[in-house]
């Protein structure tokens, strides 16, 4: 399942999955998407490890920027991840 953490102004979106486990270590995957005419663009980040994939349109200076919010904020979608999404959290 995937939650959404937040919304940046550009409409870029930064969702986290339920907490994962692989290769015996739990993980949680981070999916960022931005709207773009005629599609998206994309990158996905594996926490604890911060292991950037697929990364599909993004430029240097935004993938940094994108970088420096998910390292910033990582231990609350860590967490987040492991309760079963925000409004979970709120329940408990």
């Amino acid at each position: 399942m995937m939650y959404k953490f937040m919304e940046l102004n550009d409409k870029t979106e930064i969702n986290y999955s339920d907490i994962m486990t692989q290769n015996g270590k739990e993980v949680t995957k981070v999916y960022i998407e931005k709207p773009v005419l005629g599609g998206f663009h994309s990158a996905t980040c594996y926490l604890p490890s911060y292991d950037w994939q697929d990364i599909v349109g993004f430029s240097e200076d935004e993938l940094a920027n994108l970088k420096d919010i998910v390292e910033s904020t990582a231990h609350i979608i860590i967490k987040y991840s492991k309760l079963g999404g925000l409004e979970n959290a709120a329940n408990i």
